[in-house]
């Protein structure tokens, strides 16, 4: 019987055998490729109808976090172990930390203003509004401006009194409307789940620096949310209107030429009688000035990292520092050992505390220097400058310290900006002798000794007796008042949101 294959070896179509074979394989090649893309887009359809299976509809201010938590159990049950306070760090984590303890100085630094009562390290989120009530500083009248990042029930509150009115009303008159501490609300659209903006601030404050925050990319809605309260910012002179001072950019300098042009400053100092900015916590200022992102790693990476649970990947609302989930956190990207990983930020943030030290240092004796110039008989015109570089040399240190993380999101800029704050008040201590040496004090100056910050608070004058009983008084009596009328509010009327 005579064959089909040609002379040649070629089949009838004109090929080579080995041509079939590899056209085959290629086929099925694509074919199970094809069959993977499918299954992936099949999963990750199945996976958002499990992810957005919701309950019930929330409201557009539901303020109250066990709601949303019964459409996204994950999320909630995650977000509610912000209330965990065991973790520490070398120098910060969750737990109890009063700054001034640590740093006394800090007590003469702030001299005039209600930091220098108390100044303790923020706990997890879930204790936004119990810490406000039991910080010391409110025992000063503080317009309502401050609940601004504190409550889920700050939206409602802005769209029911006017932005303008919910600044301009007072810390006390909105206190029973204010009880639900930082959630779902704050960062969450509640039909759809994206990442918007609450808080007007940073919305106006994109829209003088001629950009609409509502172009942002995904990922940097993942920084952006958190930058709605981790930024510096103050209460324009008049109406408490918070703003956010980023009309020429981010930087300390650029800050504080924004400050400047204002005339601006939060309060004069009690002892120097400097005219003083007080930085917040520009955390995002100063991570773009970073390699994270430089490299846009956004802070829900390292703070907010995700997780799987069978089919379901999910963000874990475990907001914290990124020392207690080293492996699902920072081995994400880098290949080191958690150990030597751990061991790399504690470095960089040993080389900023050295330099923090220092200029907490320089500072504090300034400000005790410049008040026996004053008593001794300096004038206005002698002291001006001294008082600018004063000024600048605090609002610099205070520029690193006040962020958390202590300088690790930009270690270089941390370093550079604390140099500037030790060369400035190194140059006010100089000037500064002139004068003393001109009215005969003699030199060095003797200044009040203090080691602790019940010592530094007790060469202020300050009566720490007076202040915590105010304190006491208001958390036994006030504020379970305000809880109380909440939840009155709410039982009579169950169809409204508070």
């Amino acid at each position: 019987m005579a064959s089909n294959k040609e002379p040649s070896g070629k089949e009838p179509s004109g090929r080579k055998p080995w041509v079939n074979w590899v056209l085959f394989l290629a086929t099925v090649i694509i074919v199970f490729i094809l069959g993977i893309f499918a299954a992936s887009i099949v999963e990750r359809r199945s996976e958002a109808q499990l992810y957005f299976q919701m309950v019930h509809p929330i409201p557009e201010f539901e303020p109250r976090n066990y709601i949303w938590g019964e459409n996204f159990p994950r999320q909630y049950e995650s977000y509610v172990r912000t209330m965990d306070t065991t973790f520490e760090s070398r120098y910060a984590g969750s737990t109890h930390v009063q700054y001034l303890d640590r740093h006394p100085e800090m007590v003469i630094m702030w001299a005039g203003y209600a930091f220098s009562f108390d100044y303790e390290q923020a706990r997890g989120h879930y204790y936004s509004v119990t810490d406000i009530h039991r910080t010391l500083r409110t025992t000063i009248p503080q317009p309502a401006t401050c609940w601004t990042c504190k409550s889920t029930d700050v939206p409602r509150m802005m769209d029911q009194l006017g932005v303008g009115e919910f600044y301009n009303s007072t810390w006390e008159e909105l206190g029973s409307e204010v009880v639900n501490h930082i959630g779902c609300q704050d960062c969450h659209d509640p039909e759809t789940m994206n990442l918007r903006i609450t808080r007007p601030a940073l919305i106006e404050a994109w829209e003088r620096r001629g950009e609409d925050i509502r172009q942002a990319t995904h990922q940097e809605m993942r920084s952006l949310v958190c930058a709605q309260c981790h930024v510096e910012y103050y209460f324009r002179t008049g109406d408490r209107y918070l703003m956010f001072p980023f009309d020429h950019g981010f930087t300390a300098e650029a800050m504080e030429y924004y400050f400047d042009s204002l005339d601006f400053a939060d309060w004069t100092h009690a002892l120097s009688r400097a005219p003083m900015v007080k930085a917040q916590h520009p955390d995002y200022e100063l991570y773009r000035t970073g390699i994270h992102a430089a490299r846009d790693v956004s802070c829900a990476d390292c703070h907010m990292p995700y997780r799987r649970e069978g089919g379901i990947k999910f963000t874990n609302h475990h907001l914290r520092s990124p020392l207690a989930d080293i492996a699902g956190s920072c081995q994400v990207c880098h290949r080191e050992s958690e150990e030597d990983l751990r061991n790399i930020v504690y470095d960089r943030q040993d080389k900023v505390f050295e330099l923090r030290r220092r200029a907490e240092r320089n500072l504090a004796t300034l400000h005790l220097e410049a008040a026996v110039a004053w008593e001794a008989g300096a004038v206005d015109e002698e002291m001006e400058e001294i008082l600018q570089l004063i000024r600048r040399s605090q609002w610099r240190w205070d520029w690193v310290a006040a962020a958390n993380g202590y300088g690790f999101h930009s270690p270089a800029e941390s370093l550079r900006v604390l140099g500037t704050s030790i060369d400035m008040s190194q140059e006010a201590r100089v000037l500064l002798s002139h004068v003393l040496a001109r009215y005969g004090v003699n030199q060095p100056v003797e200044i009040p000794q203090f080691n602790t910050m019940a010592e530094a608070q007790e060469v202020l004058g300050l009566d720490m007796d007076e202040i915590r009983r105010r304190n006491r008084v208001f958390l036994e009596e006030v504020a379970p008042a305000w809880l109380e009328e909440a939840e009155a509010r709410e039982e009579a009327y169950p169809h409204i949101q508070r």
